[in-house]
């Protein structure tokens, strides 16, 4: 399908070869696969190339190099797929978890895998494939992890998630206590399958851990994470079945050859779907109206019916994506609105790119997520533009402000744009200890921010109540809510690199 295809990286400068780079993708119908403020990516057929450079300025003819070439896209399309294996394992030996006694063959018995050596990991997985494996895990480890339904997507196929975590009981306390969850979504976009395999591999960490790792058994016990591996199943299907590189689910649209629309701007906090309505073969376009897309729907109604019906309180939201290894944070739609707690979110941020580069030295970039999704900065107007898709209406800015998800972020995992979205298979497994290790950051500095706070006005509540019977009814007086952040000194992970090693840690100050 794509042997005539090549992948170009277009160096840009200036806010106007930007500009007409955007143009004249929209007006080509390219495929952009990602944008920084120095760089493009876009895939096209060879044959497209003299006209594409024919609707560019003098100054962008010889600013293009190429990533992937003919053959070589084809060639990496075709080693993200498994290979052929000389003999096939069964589900069972993918999850490395001993049959029952009266169901095991005669031999030696299997020896339980981490996931760094489970063969699941070796490959990137097809949907039929994940479901069991899903359905499989929540059978076998019934302490700590239930599988939910968030939904249908389009075609009808559920969208399944693993809850993890345990629930502990107090009889003293009539009431259940709000269940402080973190959310980890995956798959939004078809065609990166790294997202996928890397929340099956956090979910597999964190289920495999639970009782071995003192540190996973901790976590568990006090907070929930929910992991959506396949937000959009449909289209993960068509990766699989028909096009690789399919970006967008597969709802009908107004125009029959022209399915699908983008999920990650289809919620409805500032949806912008107005650039391209009437335009249903854009790769962003979001429907006519907002929540059109159905898994959108499905996902944004869930998370509402979880916080006001089952007693649930998002405090955090990994968004997994690909590629650029950048971590971004609210708001997507506007770089002219700061996000409340900016300082917090950026503080983390850092805190999270530490524990990934603490991994394997790989470097990713903290930024507000407008400028992850612009193609240029003009100059010293500090305005942003032109938009290489739409930024409105994202999950990230819809959970942050209309779900107050304090902690809120999207990942772009590897690369930087060498493989794009054909990662190789050999990454599935580097790329899941990193973001693990981000995850296991995040849970001490939510254990810090919550878990600490709510033992000592537990203790002031106790004492209160101790010197009220002891004299007269314990009076509270409202004060001042204690700072959430840990101290500075709790942020480092690991010694700092070398300076040339270390991102831009300068903070931005809100006055």
């Amino acid at each position: 399908m794509y042997g005539g295809d090549v992948l170009l990286r277009f160096n840009i400068s200036t806010a106007e070869e930007a500009k007409s780079l955007a143009e004249a993708s929209d007006t080509l119908l390219l495929d952009v696969w990602e944008f920084t403020d120095d760089w493009v990516d876009i895939r096209l057929a060879q044959e497209l190339v003299p006209s594409l450079l024919g609707l560019l300025p003098k100054s962008m003819q010889r600013s293009h190099v190429p990533l992937l070439r003919e053959r070589e896209l084809a060639q990496a399309i075709f080693d993200t797929y498994p290979a052929p294996r000389e003999h096939a394992h069964n589900l069972q030996a993918a999850t490395a978890v001993p049959l029952p006694p009266n169901q095991r063959p005669i031999g030696p018995a299997p020896q339980p895998k981490g996931a760094e050596t489970n063969i699941f990991f070796d490959d990137y997985q097809p949907l039929n494939v994940i479901h069991p494996w899903m359905r499989l895990l929540s059978s076998l480890f019934t302490t700590h992890v239930r599988l939910v339904n968030i939904g249908k997507s389009a075609q009808g196929r559920d969208i399944p998630a693993l809850r993890i975590g345990v629930h502990p009981t107090n009889d003293d306390d009539p009431q259940p206590s709000t269940r402080k969850t973190v959310l980890i979504t995956a798959g939004f976009h078809a065609r990166e399958w790294i997202s996928t395999s890397t929340a099956n591999y956090i979910a597999y960490t964190l289920i495999t851990g639970f009782g071995k790792v003192p540190s996973v058994t901790n976590l568990l016990q006090d907070f929930d994470f929910v992991i959506v591996p396949t937000m959009n199943p449909d289209g993960y299907v068509y990766t699989w079945e028909t096009d690789r590189l399919w970006r967008k689910n597969r709802q009908q649209t107004t125009i029959r050859f022209c399915q699908g629309m983008d999920l990650d701007h289809s919620f409805g906090f500032q949806w912008d779907g107005s650039s391209t309505a009437g335009n249903p073969c854009s790769e962003s376009y979001a429907g006519e109206s907002a929540f059109e897309a159905v898994e959108a729907k499905a996902l944004a109604d869930w998370a509402l019916n979880e916080t006001s019906q089952n007693n649930v309180e998002f405090i955090g939201l990994l968004d997994l994506h690909s590629y650029s290894q950048q971590i971004l944070y609210p708001y997507t739609y506007s770089c002219n609105d700061l996000a409340p707690g900016l300082e917090d979110l950026e503080e983390l941020g850092y805190g999270l790119e530490k524990a990934i580069r603490r991994a394997h030295g790989h470097v990713y970039e903290v930024l507000p997520a407008c400028e992850g999704n612009v193609a240029a900065a003009s100059g010293e107007k500090k305005s942003y533009l032109p938009q290489m898709e739409n930024r409105g209406g994202s999950g990230l800015d819809w959970f942050y402000h209309e779900l107050h998800v304090r902690w809120a972020y999207q990942l772009k995992l590897r690369d930087r744009g060498t493989y794009g979205f054909l990662l190789p298979k050999e990454h599935i497994v580097p790329t899941g200890k990193e973001v693990v290790d981000a995850i296991m950051y995040l849970g001490e500095f939510l254990q810090e921010t919550y878990m600490m706070r709510e033992k000592t006005d537990a203790g002031e509540s106790q004492h209160a109540k101790k010197e009220g019977d002891e004299s007269r009814p314990a009076v509270h007086e409202e004060g001042e809510e204690a700072s959430r952040l840990p101290s500075e000194d709790s942020w480092l992970l690991v010694e700092d690199l070398e300076p040339e090693h270390q991102p831009d840690l300068k903070r931005r100050r809100v006055r």
